[in-house]
């Protein structure tokens, strides 16, 4: 009966405002959550098989979801592990309750945003307890391949575990002027040293000597020298020996012209002689030459230099930043940083199915499709930044003009079903 569909009708009208209240009440009430994303619903007419001549309300269905593929407006913070992303894509993140089990499970969720400090175990966790996830750095602070198709090589990122750190010398430019006419026959040959610090591999300082002996054989100038590079750790030892030409010649005059090693290694290439020190190979940035050298053979005074190292002492954890590419760098109050994790960015094909869970978090779905793990900045991501924080998607204006909206309608389908029961009630008078 058309009368009793309208009833129907009317009913399913009042249930679906009532859903669409919902979304609206949750939305305002969080309208200033970081990260959230507004809950909105979608209304499709239902339409019943009509016979000839008579026609029945089907109503209204409807369908929920959240825009999580709307972006909020990001505001700056002043700390360094505030994270959100400059684009599509979310941050790998676990609970805190699963880090403290015993089991080490950690079940992956994704967040659009969040303000991770260090606890006091030393994980990245933000107020709601989703600790930060990524992929750990070796030694060299290189990340070594991981899925990108599942959560699998993902672990919570801790700070505490690198407190303190050394960074092991490996290369040292070795720069100086060595006077031409030293090489001159009959010269004194006096040797000229440098002594360079480097730090092993647990940090302590060493010493490496690099003694400079002009060939002074004759006859005329030989602008030749003899290179000695002594290791003060090992007792004195010789690590390396090289013999160094340099050219005389019209426009190319002072710069290398040939090295030859009798100890170590010389690449002509790259202009890098190889010695074996206590905490294993570094390289001397000696030059190659053709305007590109470090040491230089001119008609002036002895002087070092450009003499520089890498590498560092022990140092103390000072600070942890996150870089656009999503690399997680400890900073040491010895002066060096550090890459210790790598935090990707997380997508799926629809954003709209992932599965919403609590403090802004959410899970993969069937309807959202398969996670894939990206550098942060690469594919169809976004560069992560840091002091930033993404701000609620729900406009209060918005909802406000959505709840207007939706009262009357709710008001308009109260007033069918009074009308029907009106009808109703003078069909039943009929029978006095």
């Amino acid at each position: 009966m058309s009368i009793s569909s309208s009833l129907n009708a009317g009913v399913s009208g009042l249930t679906s405002n009532a859903s669409k209240l919902a979304t609206i009440s949750d939305n305002i009430a969080n309208s200033g959550t970081y990260g959230y994303k507004r809950a909105d619903v979608d209304f499709s007419s239902l339409v019943i098989s009509q016979r000839e001549g008579t026609y029945s309300a089907g109503g209204v269905r409807i369908d929920t979801f959240r825009e999580v593929d709307s972006q909020g407006s990001l505001v700056s913070t002043d700390n360094p592990t505030d994270l959100a992303i400059g684009g599509r894509g979310m941050l790998p993140v676990t609970t805190l309750a699963n880090v403290d089990a015993p089991d080490a499970n950690f079940p992956l969720q994704l967040t659009s945003t969040g303000s991770f400090r260090a606890n006091s175990e030393g994980y990245l966790v933000n107020e709601a307890g989703l600790v930060l996830m990524g992929w750990p750095a070796d030694p060299s602070g290189d990340i070594p391949v991981q899925p990108r198709d599942s959560a699998a090589g993902l672990e919570p990122v801790v700070v505490n575990r690198n407190q303190f750190a050394a960074s092991p010398t490996t290369e040292i430019t070795l720069g100086a002027n060595l006077p031409a006419a030293a090489t001159q026959a009959g010269a004194a040959g006096t040797p000229l040293t440098i002594s360079t610090e480097y730090f092993d591999n647990v940090g302590a300082s060493q010493t490496l000597v690099s003694t400079f002996t002009p060939n002074v054989a004759g006859p005329g100038q030989s602008n030749e020298w003899t290179l000695v590079v002594t290791d003060e750790a090992q007792g004195g030892a010789v690590v390396g020996q090289f013999a160094i030409e340099f050219d005389d010649t019209s426009g190319s005059g002072g710069q290398i012209l040939n090295v030859t090693a009798t100890t170590g290694t010389y690449d002509n290439t790259t202009g890098l002689a190889t010695v074996a020190a206590l905490r294993g190979n570094i390289d001397l940035n000696l030059g190659t030459g053709a305007g590109n050298s470090n040491l230089t053979q001119l008609s002036a005074e002895f002087a070092p230099s450009g003499v520089t190292k890498n590498g560092a002492a022990v140092g103390s954890l000072a600070g942890v930043s996150v870089d656009t590419e999503g690399y997680v760098v400890a900073t040491y109050d010895s002066g060096f940083t550090r890459v210790i994790y790598q935090v990707p960015v997380a997508d799926v094909p629809n954003l709209n199915g992932l599965a919403a869970q609590d403090n802004q978090a959410f899970t993969v779905s069937p309807d959202s499709g398969s996670l894939f793990l990206w550098d942060a900045g690469d594919g169809p991501t976004g560069a992560m930044i840091s002091f930033a924080r993404e701000e609620s998607t729900a406009d209060i204006a918005d909802e406000l003009t959505q709840l207007i909206e939706t009262q009357r309608a709710y008001s308009s389908n109260a007033s069918v079903i009074r009308t029907v029961d009106e009808m109703l009630q003078e069909t039943t008078n009929l029978k006095r």
